[in-house]
């Protein structure tokens, strides 16, 4: 009943509102994230965004699930200090090629939705790629958008029995140790992604019509960082 009331008090606050993000100790309303957004046509009742400013420097969020797809050990995800800033960032550094490095949401479940996330390459030798996971099932479906300082590419790709098929691609630089913008949009089968705001791939595909988790991605060594993650249902199509 309480998180029912919850609901109905933020649609009634204005567009431009944070939204306190789950799981976290204290709520952050009456506050603006810099580099934040609401998307237009949509209100704040419809966003669920994480600062991860709450959660404990050292330790994986409460409320989010590492997995992996691939071999190796198991990943590990944790909250890291940047300069003052809590983000959740990636830090084992196994090698494996076919390695990919998941943690994911245990409560939010989509399937029209919009996902944006801050996102920086900190270093690895092998891999340096990351971004937002959407519609997944388990460790060995889901879809994924990532973008690799290393190969100056933002991709698109499903994976599927634990075997990855990239949809789309595109090639421009990207620089380590610099914050970028990924965002990827799905309505129905048609997916969307952008890099700083940019539409760069477009596509459609049936291979996971139903609602599944959202989460976050790297690969092999990748230690990499996210802040600001906003995720947003939008309208059936």
């Amino acid at each position: 009943m309480k998180f029912i009331l919850f609901i109905l008090s933020i649609s009634l606050l204005p567009g431009w509102l944070v939204i306190p993000k789950a799981g976290s100790e204290k709520a952050e309303t009456n506050k603006v994230v810099p580099g934040s957004f609401v998307t237009q046509g949509h209100t704040a009742a419809n966003d669920t965004l994480f600062t991860f400013e709450n959660y404990p420097v050292g330790k994986t969020p409460a409320g989010w699930s590492e997995a992996l797809t691939g071999r190796g050990k198991p990943c590990h995800w944790e909250i890291v200090n940047d300069h003052g800033n809590h983000v959740l960032a990636q830090v084992s550094s196994e090698t494996p090629d076919y390695r990919f490095n998941l943690i994911t949401n245990n409560l939010l479940r989509y399937k029209n939705v919009e996902i944006s996330v801050r996102f920086k390459g900190v270093k690895g030798r092998g891999d340096q790629g990351g971004g937002p996971v959407w519609r997944y099932r388990d460790a060995n479906n889901y879809y994924v958008v990532r973008a690799n300082p290393l190969e100056n590419n933002f991709r698109l790709y499903k994976v599927v029995n634990g075997n990855r098929y990239m949809l789309k691609s595109a090639s421009f630089r990207i620089d380590s140790g610099k914050w970028y913008t990924l965002k990827v949009t799905m309505q129905g089968n048609r997916i969307r992604c952008y890099f700083d705001g940019k539409l760069k791939l477009e596509t459609t595909d049936n291979t996971f019509p139903q609602a599944g988790k959202v989460g976050l991605w790297t690969k092999s060594d990748a230690v990499t960082w996210f802040d600001e993650l906003r995720i947003t249902r939008l309208d059936s199509k």
